[in-house]
């Protein structure tokens, strides 16, 4: 059976979220949701996830799960926000220690303490299934990018976080903590073992050069024919090599330090301190 993919964008970071339903039951899946955050100011919002929300209750739909495909460098997550609005089970890939203890050392905060900050209601095993009312779905565990990064199957749908791009524009980067380019190169054989007509959905799209529009779903079959870093033909140590160059010219995302710190606590903010306020820290000189 086909889910029902409804496709909500956010511009100012290039996001795409989910609400992926279950025609016959109502019961839906939110996934790779955004926390609207204004640097300048530390300012945090949520008309993005409202948006979600008011969809949500205008149909009638019944949240089942909140699936996070990765700890996003690029925007924060709404994940904690939406599970307080509506309900449903916060899930990511069991990898996600990797990523927390990674991160951890970075901004000297103990694991154990953020592990108690990071309420992620079920980690995903590779190859895990699961439903969302009548359909079924499995998690692929993609790392590459982080290692902690899923792709969620559900009926005809992938959902690839930022593993592959539109086929004009690639695949992601494998700079950040424990990211691999060798990985992400068997993640994406991975994908690409999946039915050719496959729908797949990305995370992110940024208007590849000649393109003036955004565009966020392509197919299995696309992307092992016509994707500009790894379509058929491209070997291993070919991607590697390229991957690896490329990613050597990129600047850091401008919202990682924040990002990453609120998304490993499965988008809930650090604590507020002693003065009721929550604070970010900014490491200087480690990334």
């Amino acid at each position: 059976m086909q889910p029902h993919v409804t496709t909500f964008f956010d511009d100012a970071t290039h996001t795409f979220s989910y609400v992926v339903t279950d025609p016959a039951t109502r019961q839906c899946a939110l996934i790779d949701s955004v926390l609207d955050y204004e640097q300048a100011s530390g300012h945090i919002a949520t008309t993005s996830a409202d948006r979600m929300v008011n969809y949500i209750q205008a149909n009638g739909l019944s949240v089942q799960w909140l699936l996070e495909t990765h700890v996003h460098a690029d925007h924060l997550s709404a994940a904690a926000y939406l599970r307080r609005r509506v309900g449903g089970t916060l899930a990511i890939g069991e990898h996600i220690r990797d990523v927390q203890g990674a991160f951890s050392r970075l901004l000297n905060i103990e694991a154990e303490r953020l592990a108690q900050e990071a309420p992620f209601g079920h980690l995903f095993r590779d190859g895990e299934r699961f439903s969302i009312g009548s359909l079924e779905g499995f998690a692929l565990h993609t790392p590459g990018h982080t290692p902690a990064c899923m792709t969620y199957v559900i009926g005809d749908a992938g959902f690839v976080g930022d593993t592959l791009f539109m086929p004009d524009y690639g695949t992601a980067r494998c700079d950040f903590p424990g990211g691999d380019a060798r990985q992400l190169y068997r993640s994406i054989q991975k994908i690409f073992q999946l039915p050719d007509e496959t729908r797949l959905f990305m995370c992110h799209d940024y208007k590849a050069p000649g393109r003036d529009e955004y565009r966020n779903e392509t197919t299995v079959g696309q992307e092992r024919t016509y994707n500009v870093h790894v379509h058929e033909g491209v070997t291993e140590d070919g991607f590697v090599a390229m991957r690896t160059a490329r990613d050597a010219t990129l600047k850091m995302p401008a919202l990682i330090l924040p990002s990453v710190q609120v998304n490993i606590r499965a988008g809930e903010l650090p604590p507020p301190e002693s003065n009721g306020i929550h604070y970010l820290k900014i490491p200087l000189n480690a990334v």
